[in-house]
């Protein structure tokens, strides 16, 4: 196996920079100073006292919703290169900068034949970024093939690491949303393994894979049906500019569940059965319920509000339909869909998109 896979990268430093590029919505904004490293001592070295405050360090922007001009300073990691470290075992550590993108990552784990990471693929976004949010997809979650992160801790400079249990990674959770700015992670160290272990049983993954010999499958098999679904049902940003997923799927009580179903029910037209409303029931006793149904089900699909839309595809993605949607037109579809929820399930949406 290669030992590494390293790119290239160079430093960056603009006033008044054009971060159209740097947020997968397409917001059409600008931030004072736009920085971008290459490696952690230029980090560290960076006069933090002398930039326009305040300061944020984004990823590739796949989660965030600009609501305007950024006053400060943008940091942005070009951190990038992939270490193996192989001990001849079944388990094989990765050390991955955090410049680089996801999907990079993804497809250089199936290239050699390393599984844990396939479930993942084309997730938009950056490695760094995918270690705070806890990003997840068809049963997998980023925090299940995290071995540690390297971060800088902005109070003092020091590297620190952390182990995944010191994280308290939730459901697009961690450690790192509950400490603001606190931390920058520069490496996250993964944990892939040879063994033959395809996780199938969600999100139609199986289907995809019909008439394949099962035993036989690969990582890259794996990948290919995952990027197939995916992009069957989700917006290419490079198209038509989105954040992916906008909401949590909420998680409630079983009682509460039941209430939902029983509305559900009351809508169903005359002498029809009552819809079956899908769910997810977890160890604890709760509920959780996918949001792209409740919105769907409220007839959210395609509705356009100026240049933003709900995606006629999957009712769980905002798109920048015209490709000069405003943050206000986005916003306002999103609180019209939060709101007719709260109204008729007694739910309370939470945006997965970060608003800035």
């Amino acid at each position: 196996m290669p030992r590494f896979f390293v790119y290239l990268c160079s430093m960056k430093r603009i006033e008044n920079y054009d971060l159209s590029s740097h947020n997968t919505f397409g917001m059409k904004i600008r931030c004072a100073l736009y920085i971008e490293y290459e490696t952690v001592e230029e980090l560290q070295n960076l006069p933090w006292k002398e930039l326009p405050q305040p300061i944020m360090h984004i990823g590739a922007g796949s989660n965030l919703l600009f609501t305007g001009d950024f006053p400060g300073t943008v940091l942005h990691s070009a951190v990038k290169y992939i270490k193996f470290v192989d001990m001849g075992l079944d388990e094989v550590l990765m050390t991955v900068g955090a410049g680089v993108v996801f999907d990079d990552f993804v497809a250089r784990c199936c290239e050699v034949g390393l599984w844990g990471a396939e479930n993942l693929s084309l997730i938009p976004g950056e490695v760094g970024a995918s270690a705070v949010q806890n990003i997840g997809a068809y049963g997998v979650e980023a925090k299940d093939i995290i071995a540690g992160v390297v971060c800088l801790d902005t109070t003092d400079w020091s590297k620190t690491i952390f182990k995944t249990p010191e994280l308290a990674y939730g459901y697009r959770d961690s450690m790192f949303k509950h400490a603001k700015g606190r931390y920058i992670v520069t490496s996250v160290l993964f944990r892939l393994t040879r063994k033959y272990s395809p996780k199938l049983d969600y999100g139609g993954v199986r289907a995809a894979l019909e008439g394949r010999d099962l035993t036989a499958l690969t990582p890259a098999d794996v990948r290919d049906a995952i990027i197939g679904i995916r992009r069957a049902k989700l917006p290419d940003p490079a198209e038509k500019g989105s954040a992916g997923s906008f909401f949590k799927n909420p998680v409630i009580s079983r009682e509460h569940f039941e209430r939902i179903e029983a509305v559900a029910a009351s809508h169903a037209a005359a002498g029809s059965p009552a819809p079956s409303v899908p769910h997810f029931d977890l160890p604890d006793g709760t509920v959780k319920v996918p949001a792209a149904w409740l919105i769907d089900s409220l007839g959210f699909r395609g509705a356009v509000n100026g240049g933003a839309k709900v995606y006629e595809k999957q009712p769980l993605v905002i798109v920048n339909e015209s490709g000069s949607a405003t943050p206000e037109e986005i916003m306002a579809l999103e609180q019209d869909i939060i709101s007719k929820i709260r109204e008729t399930y007694g739910i309370e949406l939470h945006p997965e998109v970060e608003h800035i």
